[in-house]
Formats: C-alpha cells, structure tokens, sequence
C-alpha cells in the first residue's frame, strides 16, 4: 500500500485540475494581453479564477493578484508594504514560528533595509502571546504579519483577535495573514476579519505548484518588486501563468464544494491517528491536539529515534510523511518551530509531521498505525544510549 501523509508540503491535483491545466497549456494558449481571439480565451480563464476566489474570500476582484506562489505573496506583502509606508515608520512585527518565507524576508528587511523586527513569542500549544503583541506595538509600526495555520504543527493562531488589538491601537497599522496552510481548510473572510493582505498557495489545495494569489485591500499602499510589462495594474508585472491560474480557480472551487463534510472526515481521521499513535510508548504529541487546532497536521516526537531514521523506515513501507517542514529544504535541521514551543531535547531531532487531505483514508491510517506499532519498538533497541 502507498501511503501519501505530506500534505503539507504539497497535494496531488484534482482530476479536473489537471485535465483543465491540459488544456489551456495545449489548446487555449493565447497570451491573455494579446487582442486577438486566442489572447481574449486566455483572458477569460483569468477572470473566471478570479471571479471563483473573490467570491469565496468575500473580495473584490479588483484586489487581487496572481503570483508563483506562497513565497512570492509573503515577499510581495511584506516587501512591497514596507517600502511603500516607510514614511510612516520603520517598525514590523511577526511571530517566532512563521514560515521561512516571512521569516527570511523580515530578516532581508532588517539587515539590508533598515526595518525593525520584533519576533512575537507562542505558548506551548504554538500560539502567539497576545499581550506580547499589544506590548509590541508603537508609533513606528507599519505592518504585523501573523500566520494563520504553522505548517508543522497546526497551531491555528487567534488572528480576530491580533487583528483587533492592531486596528484598535492604530487603525493605519497593515495586518498580512500567510493563509498557506489556512486556505481549504477554513473559511477566510479578510474584510470582515480586518485583514489588509493574505496569502494562498494553489499546491496546497490540490491546485497545481507555481500558483498563488495575494489579496491586497484597495486601500492599502503596496510597491512592486517585480518589473516588467506592468500587467496586473504594475502591482506583479510578467506574463500570466494561465494555465496554472485557471487550476488555481478550479482547485479553489472544487476544495470548497462539501466543505464541511471534507473537514469533518479529515478532523475524523486525525482524532483516530493520534488516539492510535498515542497507544506507543515516549511519544509526544506537538500542539494542540484537540479541535482548536487545524484538520490536516498532526506534529508527533518518537523519542529516542532520529526523525530521518523513522522517515525511510516509513518510506520503505511506502508510507510518505516529513520530518518538520519540508518547504526550507530537504535536509531537515532542527526546527524553530519546536524551540519556540519549547520542546525539550529528547523530542527536538525526533519529530515527524503526519500531514492528511480528503483522499486520506481509514484503511491508509491502520496501516501508517501498524507500521508504527512494528518499526518504532525495532528502531528503538537499536538506538545508541
């Protein structure tokens, strides 16, 4: 049996994504600025997406931009934002746990931009301090940044309430959300939340990789950092990805439709791996476990095995998950994430993250489970002491 538990990192695309990128890669080609009839289908197939994730976020059409993906919405936010406000202060916040895509362009700020950082501390449970944030705050802050859902262990941080704390000390004060993992798996309203900018992802909603999209409030102050041919009203210049944003739209409906139902089999499925994992010996399970945290990720520390061990001995078996995040590299170091939670060491190079989607199923958990139940005990007698 095959086994895929890496969600997080990326999905398998929908049947009718795939099918649907196909087909403008091949017949529907045009370049969406031509006048001609091929660059007027192409067109379409932009309005459309847009058309399908403005009514799904509850936004205009008009604020929101294509991009590669995750990592280029968060550079843009924070990059284009911060230059374009600096004028009214210099002074950015985010969390410990965020992304490297936030966390690496706030350090680019703070060391080649002159921008200052503050990096908010979590609880044990991955969540920020709220009382961190309104100490945080001061005449010079310009933009907060707090992640939606962590990528490794599924913490799902109290934006309504960062939000309104940011808007209530100074309402001019621009609040980002990265929706990465949020996007598919929760509803997200920005407007109706106070969020200025938010990030999403297509290859986290089984939408095709190189797909994103970044909404921007029409009245927020954003500079480009990509120049070019001034497409996309010369907020993200270049040639659109057609093909990609039309499986972005089409993913983005299609993770929405039975959305509840999805959700509720996905919180199913991770209440039944951990009651099950939870039955091994010196385990530990990161976060919160309980409905407060996110459907798809659950973070589990295998003491006294290395998470790069654990991980080929499940892949041998066919069962595919990540040690931490799988998006800074491929080489795992020691994650920030599980200090700034304060893990102890037994558990910091021994975690995995089991990461589900709507195909995952029961029979594909009993047997991640079995495996488990066999190799971890194994692993463990060989185990240097």
């Amino acid at each position: 049996m095959e086994v895929y538990l890496d969600n997080s990192a990326t999905t398998r695309c929908y049947d009718s994504v795939r099918e649907l990128v196909g087909r403008v890669m091949c017949d529907d080609y045009g370049n969406p600025s031509s006048m001609h009839k091929k660059g007027v289908d192409a067109e379409k197939y932009v309005r459309e997406a847009k058309e399908t994730l403005a009514r799904i976020l509850k936004v205009q059409e008009k604020e929101l931009y294509f991009t590669s993906g995750g990592t280029e919405c968060d550079n843009l936010a924070l990059i284009g934002c911060a230059r374009a406000n600096q004028r009214a202060g210099k002074h950015l916040i985010t969390s410990s746990i965020e992304h490297p895509a936030i966390l690496n362009t706030m350090q680019y700020l703070e060391q080649e931009e002159g921008f200052r950082v503050t990096y908010l501390p979590v609880d044990s449970n991955g969540k920020i301090k709220l009382d961190a944030l309104r100490d945080a705050l001061c005449e010079d802050t310009i933009l907060v940044s707090i992640m939606y859902v962590n990528n490794e262990i599924g913490s799902v941080q109290p934006i309504e309430e960062a939000v309104r704390i940011v808007k209530n000390y100074n309402r001019n004060i621009l609040f980002h959300v990265d929706a990465v993992q949020g996007f598919g798996k929760y509803r997200i309203f920005p407007k109706r939340t106070g969020i200025d900018l938010l990030s999403i992802s297509g290859h986290k909603i089984h939408g095709p990789k190189g797909t994103g999209v970044l909404y921007v409030n029409e009245k927020v102050k954003i500079k480009p950092i990509v120049f070019g041919g001034e497409q996309q009203k010369n907020v993200r210049s270049g040639t659109e990805n057609v093909p990609g944003i039309a499986g972005l739209g089409l993913a983005a409906k299609e993770i929405y439709t039975n959305f509840d139902a999805k959700i509720a089999k996905m919180r199913e499925l991770k209440n039944y791996f951990i009651e099950g994992v939870s039955e091994i010996p010196r385990i530990k399970i990161h976060g919160c476990d309980t409905s407060d945290s996110a459907p798809h990720i659950i973070s589990v520390g295998f003491s006294g095995i290395r998470s790069e061990v654990l991980l080929h001995t499940l892949e041998s078996k066919g069962i595919y998950v990540s040690a931490g995040s799988a998006c800074a590299s491929n080489h795992p170091a020691i994650s920030g994430v599980l200090r700034g939670i304060g893990v102890t060491q037994e558990y910091l190079d021994s975690t995995l993250r089991f990461s589900l989607s709507e195909f995952t199923t029961k029979e594909e958990i009993d047997y991640t489970l079995e495996t488990l139940y066999n190799c971890v005990p194994m692993l463990r007698r060989y185990t240097r002491h």
